[in-house]
């Protein structure tokens, strides 16, 4: 199998689905002729033309209202927001339109737009670059929310958001684009709204998502040179959540813990500790436990290390949880 970049398989995604349907649009600043921010884009405009590869004016808003328009008349567009806090700009569009036509339509008026958004610290950037949004986003109605981890999810999980007919903000791991990983494209992917297991264990759920799921796996395989056993769930989608193999995992292993980059005040990971406490209770042998970015701003790069989740914060709620 190839090995790719995240950014690569995202970019060979988005391609395989522009050849299957003429009616996919990629559209964002500088997406066609640079190729984008992160290169994903490169080359699709050389080889579909600048009326299928647009580059837009610098404004949010108007990229999602015209993708709006663009899908009432069939197409699909795919918008890329340059970093994750540009979005805010937009953020009207999605939430006031974006969310809402397929259901004041009845389902007669589909809303097939992907707005593509890399999101999280670790790139050193200046301020706006480096945010996590996306509970801000779960909780909109009429928005299905995924994070892809790996190349081969972001190989697949493109083409399965382009193909469905729900709006779908896809949040892109930025410190991750240039990670390689094998990439199978010949089998048939996993559902674009499941979670998965990546790393089975017997004495700690560990779920989490997007730039963390690389770091849950290095604590996974630190925490075993000590004894212990831990499970990784990739969440994959936050909006709908599929907990059920979270629910499964943790009714075996008795704790959780779940790891995010976003503040934790009113976030998915607020949801996730609700919702196992509510289904898990008399399987709890500890509190779900949660490491978070910090209910502050976004710190300038040279604090950001001491911001983002890392192995030994997730190490340390696993050794709370067991000593619960």
């Amino acid at each position: 199998m190839p090995q790719m970049t995240i950014a690569k398989a995202l970019g060979d995604g988005l391609r395989a689905a522009m050849e299957r349907d003429p009616k996919v649009l990629v559209m964002g600043e500088d997406v066609g002729k640079l190729g984008g921010v992160f290169r994903v884009t490169d080359g699709l405009q050389k080889d579909f033309g600048e009326q299928r590869v647009l580059d837009t004016p610098l404004s949010e808003s108007g990229i999602i209202g015209t993708a709006v328009g663009l899908a009432i008349r069939g197409y699909r567009p795919v918008c890329e927001i340059q970093f994750d806090g540009f979005v805010f700009p937009g953020y009207d569009q999605i939430v006031s339109q974006l969310a809402k036509v397929r259901f004041r339509s009845q389902g007669k008026v589909p809303m097939p737009v992907v707005v593509r958004i890399p999101f999280g610290g670790g790139i050193g950037a200046v301020e706006h670059h480096s945010e996590s949004p996306e509970s801000l986003f779960a909780h909109v109605a009429g928005l299905k929310v995924v994070a892809c981890s790996n190349a081969e999810d972001a190989y697949w999980m493109i083409q399965q958001a382009v193909e469905t007919d729900d709006p779908v903000i896809f949040f892109e791991p930025k410190r991750r684009y240039w990670e390689k990983s094998e990439v199978d494209t010949a089998q048939a992917p996993a559902p674009l709204l499941a979670s998965r297991v990546l790393r089975p264990g017997r004495q700690v759920t560990v779920a989490c998502y997007g730039p963390l799921v690389k770091t849950c796996l290095e604590a996974a395989t630190a925490a075993e040179a000590d004894g212990l056993d831990l499970e990784v769930i990739d969440l994959r989608a936050l909006s709908p959540l599929d907990l059920g193999p979270v629910f499964e995992s943790v009714r075996r292993t008795g704790h959780l813990v779940v790891v995010s980059e976003a503040p934790s005040e009113s976030s998915v990971t607020s949801e996730i500790a609700a919702r196992v406490q509510q289904e898990c209770f008399y399987s709890l042998e500890a509190p779900v436990l949660r490491v978070t970015g910090f209910d502050t701003p976004y710190p300038p790069s040279a604090c950001e290390e001491d911001f983002l989740p890392d192995l030994d914060r997730v190490l340390d709620a696993v050794d709370r949880s067991l000593a619960w």
